[in-house]
């Protein structure tokens, strides 16, 4: 194993430098996956599992929502809720038992609604909610896709090293071009989400800058306008 001094930091700006790094691009159709964007995890005001890497996330989330429904390409928006026995969150609601424990995230609590600056249209996107940490478990993301005939997710939420991760690598084992706005993802701390970019560019997706999805989604519109 090698051993660094390094920053997790540090280390993925070497990686994100790097101009020799490979990757799988962008495909012909996509679609947009935010996972979890509820105030459980966004409202660092109110709660103590939230947390903020770039202050404007959720506004680049909006943007990318607004290209894609003008491309008339699926937008996706998942979220974790529980029984008040919290059974259906299985093992993984057993470690740990307080207030702010994921298995606690109740229906119809203040935790489980999305955040109110996220503009959601419910009567065009698709909105699943989860009970684990990929996206595509136990939903019917994967049925979408295959209606939709994409080859491209583009994933934002949270958090990177957790369902964000499990998505990703659930998306590239599918067969799916999968790529990550750095922007548009967040984690608790920076030592995770840096650590968690870095596998994932080095692993499992394309780790970018959100204005490169953007000028990708704007090429895309004005071919589909220039083909009518």
């Amino acid at each position: 194993m090698e051993t660094s001094n390094k920053t997790a930091r540090e280390i993925y700006q070497e990686i994100k430098n790097n101009p020799a790094r490979k990757r799988f691009g962008f495909g012909s159709k996509a679609v947009l996956v935010n996972i979890d964007p509820q105030k459980a995890y966004t409202r660092t005001d109110l709660f103590a599992t939230a947390y903020e890497t770039d202050p404007k996330q959720l506004d680049y989330v909006n943007q990318l929502a607004s290209h894609f429904r003008a491309l008339d390409w699926p937008v996706v928006w998942t979220h974790v809720a529980y029984m008040n026995s919290g059974e259906d969150a299985g093992i993984w609601g057993t470690r740990t038992d307080t207030p702010d424990s994921l298995q606690n995230i109740k229906f119809d609590s203040e935790r489980s609604e999305f955040d109110d600056r996220l503009d959601i249209q419910p009567e065009r996107d698709v909105i699943y909610l989860k009970k684990m940490p990929s996206a595509f478990f136990e939903t019917q993301l994967q049925s979408l896709l295959v209606w939709h005939k994409v080859d491209t997710v583009i994933l934002t939420g949270g958090s990177t090293s957790g369902c964000i991760r499990a998505t990703a690598v659930d998306s590239l084992s599918r067969g799916y071009r999968t790529i990550v706005p750095e922007q548009c993802v967040a984690d608790k701390h920076e030592s995770y989400h840096f650590a968690n970019l870095t596998d994932l560019s080095l692993k499992y997706a394309d780790v970018v800058e959100v204005d490169e999805v953007l000028d990708w989604l704007a090429k895309q519109n004005s071919e589909q306008v220039d083909a009518k």
